[in-house]
């Protein structure tokens, strides 16, 4: 199951956001042959011209279980600051099957502070 979380996001300025993964019994997850994604949306049902993407990759080394979370300055510049967006993040990896096992990691909230100085 996701960790829920909330973010707050400051419109017109460079994110960086890092995720440190653990498994169950506490030990940084290894994310070794993992890839990542994340998408933000007004809300769930939006259609695709809502969606903002995050760039998302695994840090090195991948044993350390770092998933890293970045949205440009103009990607934030165009969020609405009255508008609350929905988002998650996911990692994926092939099994012995070549089946694609998704994990949802975290889920929740984002709150875009206005800018003023643009």
């Amino acid at each position: 199951m996701a960790h829920y979380e909330d973010i707050t996001i400051d419109q017109g300025s460079d994110v960086s956001l890092e995720l440190h993964l653990v498994d169950t019994q506490g030990d940084k997850k290894n994310l070794v042959g993992y890839s990542s994604a994340a998408k933000m949306k007004i809300n769930y049902n939006s259609d695709s011209s809502d969606t903002v993407t995050f760039n998302t990759y695994i840090a090195a080394p991948a044993s350390d279980g770092i998933v890293v979370l970045t949205l440009t300055n103009a990607q934030t510049d165009s969020l609405n600051p009255r508008k609350k967006y929905v988002y998650d993040v996911e990692v994926s990896h092939q099994d012995s099957d070549a089946n694609t096992i998704i994990e949802r990691v975290l889920q929740g909230t984002v709150t875009v502070t206005p800018s003023v100085t643009k």
